[in-house]
């Protein structure tokens, strides 16, 4: 395996490509792996220091398996991403059994802290939750369509979501990662990728349609509403039980005029900003995917007035439903002329 890395570093060596560093120059650049910064499903993240000043996060990946194709695709293609709301891979190391990633250091940590209100972290705004929101849209956009290949990331959540000093989100952690031809509509999974609670419906029910580019979106809707809320989508601990998944208790609250209750001290303005966050996230988590925007038209309404986006059909699923019964009251919603949903450019294609 070592002697195929090298064949494929060797055929792919070009101005391009991230920086190549020895296990011993990794040392170096950790000072000794002192300063560890967490743990992840592959390895530990080191905080390091290159001759230049700048302060990087470096990636031991000591827990690789059978991922070496997954190595080389993050060090060959997303080495080659430069994208302001993409994290940046500087450098990697290949060495024997030894393998390493260099990414830009992101001083103010994962999303997640900021969501989920920890005593003594930093509460952020609305209107810098917003500014965020879109930040990510416009990253996993570009990864879906601004790239040679297509880029699938099946792990979008709070926690793969970095901020760098200026609170600039970048989408980080490729390991699930999967390369498609732009024009692959639908892709081959052999198993279901991701996080559950953020994991779209679709690899466990193959009857509402194929895994596609749409099983981000659905990430992205559920990150977006835990933004909203302040609070995970499930909590079984909820003082009402009809809070108890967050997305239907919202929908709820929209349909009926009652959203100001989300954020009760809000602005007029923050309270559109908010409501628009909240019609976008419940697009995103529509059950089938072909009712769900692309991350394009995501970008679209996150920057149109509130005025101007549509409900869509209550977002089911929930722990309290059967497939059946979220299947049949969804399609007797989308079906109902009547309907604001109904307007053809809200009917969401690939």
């Amino acid at each position: 395996m070592y002697e195929e890395i090298e064949k494929f570093l060797q055929s792919h060596d070009n101005d391009l490509m991230p920086i190549r560093y020895t296990y011993s120059e990794i040392k170096k650049i950790t000072n000794g792996f002192k300063d560890k910064l967490g743990e992840g499903g592959s390895g530990s993240v080191y905080k390091g220091k290159l001759r230049s000043g700048c302060f990087v996060a470096v990636k031991i990946l000591d827990k690789l398996k059978d991922n070496e194709q997954d190595f080389m695709n993050e060090v060959a293609t997303i080495g080659r991403i430069h994208h302001v709301n993409v994290v940046q891979l500087i450098g990697f190391t290949v060495e024997g059994s030894k393998r390493a990633l260099i990414y830009e250091f992101m001083p103010n940590g994962s999303l997640e802290k900021y969501i989920f209100y920890r005593e003594g972290s930093i509460s952020l705004s609305n209107k810098k939750m917003y500014e965020i929101s879109l930040g990510v849209a416009h990253g996993i956009e570009y990864l879906h369509q601004g790239c040679d290949m297509q880029i699938l990331h099946f792990d979008i959540k709070p926690h793969n979501i970095l901020l760098n000093d200026k609170f600039v989100p970048k989408v980080s952690d490729f390991g699930l990662a999967k390369f498609y031809p732009k024009n692959n509509n639908t892709v081959s999974l052999n198993a279901a990728r991701g996080t559950i609670g953020y994991m779209a419906p679709e690899p466990f029910y193959k009857n509402i349609g194929c895994v596609s580019d749409k099983a981000d979106v659905y990430s992205y809707g559920m990150l977006l509403m835990e933004m909203v809320g302040r609070r995970k989508n499930l909590n079984a601990f909820a003082s009402h039980s009809s809070q108890i998944y967050f997305p239907s208790w919202i929908y709820d609250q929209v349909s009926e005029g009652k959203d100001r209750e989300v954020q009760e001290d809000a602005m007029e303005h923050e309270e559109k900003t908010t409501k628009k966050m909240i019609i976008v996230a419940l697009w995103c988590i529509q059950l089938k995917p072909v009712n769900r925007p692309s991350m394009h038209k995501v970008v679209e309404m996150l920057e149109s007035d509130v005025e101007s986006l549509r409900m869509p059909p209550k977002p089911f699923l929930t722990p309290h439903r059967t497939l059946e019964e979220d299947d049949r009251a969804n399609h007797e919603k989308l079906s109902d002329p009547s309907n604001d949903c109904n307007n053809s450019s809200y009917q969401f294609g690939h």
